[in-house]
C-alpha cells in the first residue's frame, strides 16, 4: 500500500519540478535548489508524522469500541478518495501559486496519514495475535513498498518519463493497490486460518472482561512493552533525523562529470532503494534468528544509532554552508548508509515480535497497536529534527 514516505521517494524528481524556480530550470538541480525544493521532504516528514502519532493513539484507545474491519475498510476508502484528490494537481500548472499549491499538499498529506495511521494501527493489532512471522512478513511489507517506490522511480529516469508522467502513473498504481488490498481484505476474513486466529471464544470472553477494566489493563500492558516501545521510538527518531530529508541532499563524488550514475541514479538508488533493501534485510533477519532477547542490550543498541547521524552529516551533503565533508567518497557514504538501515530494520521487527511475548492473549492487540505509537512518535521528533539539522549543514 503506497505511505506517504513513499511520495517522496518515489516522486522525489516531480516534487523539484513542482517546486523549481519557474524562470531558472537549472533550479532542479542540487546546485540551487529554491528553499522550498531544501526544505520539501522535511516538511512532508513534519506533516505526516504528526496526525499520525495523533490518530495512531486514537485507534489504539477505540480498538474494542470499533471493528477491526470497519477501520481497516474505511480507512482505506478514504485513503484512495485523498489519493485521488493528489493525482488531479499532476497537470495542473501550479507555477504561478506554489506557495498555495505547498499547503494544498500538506493538507492531502496529513489527511494521507491519518488514514494511514488508523490502517496500520488497525493491521497491526490484528497481526499481534498471529505468529512471529506473519509480524514479519507486515514489518517486511512495510519495506517492499519503499523497494517498490525507490524501482519506480528508477525505472522513470531510465526510460526518459517526465516527472509529471512519472506521478501520474504512481499515483495511478497507488489507487490501483489501494482497491486490490481492500478486495484482499474482504477475502481474507472469509479465510478459516484468518477466523480461528481472530474468533477464538476465549479471547473474545477474556476481551470482555478487559473492557471492565480498561484503564488498569492500558497500564498493565504500557509496564510490559514499554523497553520495547523504548527501542522502537529511539530507531525511528534517529533514523527520520536525517532520512530522507539529509540523505535526499547528498552527492556523488563524480556529479557534474558527465555520468548518468553520478548525475541522475545515485541519489535514487542508493538513497533510496538501498535503504530500501537494506531495511527490508534487517527485517527478516530479525524474523530468523530473533536475537539478542536481552532488552538491554536492544536499548544500548539503539541509543548507539545516535552515532549514524554525524557519520552521515559528514558526507557530501549539498548544499552546505557550515560544515567540512569529511566521507567524500561514493563508498563511505553507501557503507555507512547500508549499516544505518539494516540496524533500522532490525531494531523494528525485533521489537515488535518480542512485545507480543511479553503480554498475555487477550493483551496482544493493544500491546501490537500500541507499539506503532512509539513508532510514530520516532517519527515525528526524529520529522521536527530534521528541520533543524538541514539548517544546520
Amino acid at each position: 500500500m503506497p505511505s506517504v514516505p513513499h511520495l517522496d521517494i518515489a516522486l522525489d524528481m516531480y516534487w523539484m519540478y513542482k517546486f523549481r524556480n519557474a524562470s531558472d530550470n537549472s533550479s532542479i538541480t542540487a546546485a540551487k535548489r529554491t528553499p522550498l525544493q531544501t526544505e520539501f521532504t522535511s516538511y512532508l516528514n513534519l506533516a505526516s508524522s504528526l496526525p499520525n502519532l495523533i490518530f495512531v493513539v486514537l485507534n489504539t484507545a477505540i480498538s474494542h469500541r470499533i471493528s477491526v474491519k470497519k477501520r481497516i475498510i474505511w480507512s482505506l476508502l478514504f485513503l484512495q478518495v485523498f489519493m485521488i484528490i493528489t493525482l488531479l494537481f499532476v497537470n495542473i500548472d501550479t507555477d504561478e501559486w506554489q506557495q498555495l499549491f505547498f499547503g494544498l499538499t500538506l493538507v492531502c498529506v496529513i489527511l494521507l496519514a491519518v488514514c494511514s495511521a488508523v490502517f496500520s494501527g488497525s493491521i497491526f493489532g490484528l497481526v499481534g495475535k498471529f505468529s512471529p512471522i506473519y509480524i514479519t512478513a507486515v514489518t517486511g511489507g512495510q519495506a517492499l513498498g519503499g523497494i517498490f517506490a525507490a524501482i519506480a522511480q528508477i525505472a522513470a529516469l531510465s526510460i526518459g518519463a517526465s516527472s509529471t508522467h512519472t506521478a501520474l502513473v504512481y499515483f495511478i498504481i497507488g489507487n490501483l493497490t489501494i482497491t486490490l488490498s481492500i478486495v484482499s481484505y474482504v477475502i481474507l476474513e472469509k479465510m478459516v486460518f484468518f477466523k480461528y486466529y481472530t474468533s477464538n471464544p476465549d479471547i473474545q470472553v477474556e476481551m470482555n472482561d478487559l473492557m471492565s477494566s480498561q484503564e488498569i489493563s492500558y497500564k498493565i500492558i504500557l509496564r510490559k512493552m514499554w523497553c520495547y516501545g523504548l527501542v522502537v521510538f529511539l530507531t525511528f527518531l534517529f533514523t527520520l533525523a536525517v532520512y530522507p530529508g539529509i540523505t535526499v541532499l547528498v552527492e556523488s563524488e563524480g556529479k557534474g562529470r558527465g555520468s548518468k550514475w553520478n548525475d541522475v541514479y545515485f541519489v535514487p538508488t542508493v538513497a533510496y532503494l538501498l535503504f530500501s533493501v537494506g531495511d527490508y534485510l534487517g527485517r527478516i533477519i530479525a524474523g530468523r534468528i530473533m536475537k539478542p532477547r536481552n532488552i538491554t542490550i536492544l536499548v544500548i543498541i539503539s541509543i548507539a544509532r545516535f552515532i549514524f547521524i554525524p557519520l552521515i552529516l559528514l558526507c557530501n551533503v549539498q548544499p552546505r554552508r557550515y560544515t567540512a565533508v569529511v566521507f567524500d567518497q561514493d563508498y563511505q557514504y553507501i557503507l555507512i548508509l547500508l549499516l544505518f538501515a539494516l540496524s533500522n530494520g532490525y531494531l523494528t521487527n525485533i521489537s515488535t515480535i518480542f512485545v507480543t511475548k511479553v503480554v498475555e492473549d487477550h493483551e496482544k492487540e493493544i500491546a501490537s497497536s500500541a507499539i506503532t505509537i512509539f513508532l510514530v512518535l520516532g517519527l515525528t521528533v526524529g520529522s521536527a529534527l530534521s528541520l533543524v539539522i538541514v539548517r544546520l549543514i
